[in-house]
């Protein structure tokens, strides 16, 4: 008597509930937010533009754009304030970059320290400042001027490229490094990175270089726009210590030329954009060191018998699949 055999129904999955498509409504808050925001920084900069193009009784004229370059100081002080900006950047991350890795690897109370002496120029006025320095800039023909260091203290406030406004800066932009630096950091495991690549034998400098900075890249390029744009900017240590920079050649102008030093002004905000971009793009740029590992072709582990454990388990034959 052939047997009967009686087909089981495979059990099926609840159909999942229709999903309600969400009305999106349209937000005019926000395209008003947006407008009133843009009005308000686009405004200034519309009316500067015309108050450089527009002459009284002479109409449109260019002639404060067009005298820009041939302006008497205005390469020279343009290039200065490039010069102590990119001066200013390496010295400040050599002192940052290393202290906050040494922090995270080193014990926990000494971040406060670290993190109060770098926010301190917050609360020091620049013009403290630069009174402290230029009283310490006096003790040199005073106390040092039959010692070698009356040397240095002269090499210090060389015109063509004062030091002194380098060291001024790299303190007033320690706050904005550090809160850049720490926020990259904070998103990096950089104990286990660091153990990682000495165990693979790389050496503290070679640590920091290849291992760390390529994980912050998107921090160190904020922390040099910040520091570029604070260098650019800056005014009162320049001027009360007597150096004739960007900002101050602006200031010295604007008392003949006033719609050139507006002129000049608008110019300096297009350069600061200019390299805001590049900056942006060498912090989110993809590194081209960087080259993928091929996958290799896959193994295949032999199964250990559970009884024994000595070897691969015997296949185990379905009668009727011979």
């Amino acid at each position: 008597m052939a047997a009967l055999t009686t087909a089981v129904p495979e059990a099926s999955a609840p159909a999942p509930a229709p999903v309600k498509a969400r009305r999106t409504r349209p937000r005019y808050w926000r395209g008003a937010v947006l407008a009133v925001a843009g009005l308000y920084f686009v405004t200034p900069l519309l009316s500067s533009f015309v108050f450089t193009v527009h002459v009284p009784n002479q109409g449109l004229t260019f002639e404060a754009y067009s005298g820009i370059l041939s302006a008497d100081g205005f390469t020279e002080s343009l290039f200065l304030s490039l010069s102590l900006a990119a001066a200013t950047i390496a010295l400040a991350l050599l002192l940052v970059v290393p202290a906050l890795v040494a922090v995270r690897l080193g014990p926990p109370r000494l971040r406060a320290v670290v993190e109060i002496v770098c926010m301190m120029p917050l609360v020091v006025p620049p013009i403290a400042l630069v009174t402290g320095i230029a009283t310490v800039l006096r003790w040199g023909p005073d106390h040092f001027s039959r010692t070698p260091l009356y040397q240095t203290f002269l090499a210090v406030q060389n015109e063509s490229f004062p030091v002194v406004l380098v060291l001024a800066y790299t303190v007033l932009a320690l706050p904005f490094v550090h809160r850049s630096l720490d926020a990259g950091l904070r998103a990096v495991d950089v104990p286990t990175l660091v153990e990682a690549a000495r165990n693979c034998g790389a050496g503290r400098l070679q640590v920091i270089v290849s291992v760390i900075l390529p994980n912050l890249r998107s921090s160190l390029a904020g922390a040099s726009f910040l520091t570029l744009a604070l260098v650019l900017g800056e005014y009162t240590v320049a001027s009360l210590l007597g150096f004739r920079p960007f900002a101050v050649w602006i200031v010295t102008v604007s008392g003949a030329e006033a719609r050139m030093s507006v002129a000049v002004s608008l110019l300096s905000l297009l350069i600061t954009w200019a390299l805001l971009l590049i900056l942006s793009r060498a912090g989110t740029g993809s590194s081209a060191s960087a080259t993928a590992i091929p996958a290799g072709p896959a193994t295949v582990t032999p199964a250990v018998d559970a009884q024994s454990g000595t070897g691969p388990a015997a296949p185990t034959s379905v009668p009727g699949k011979e």
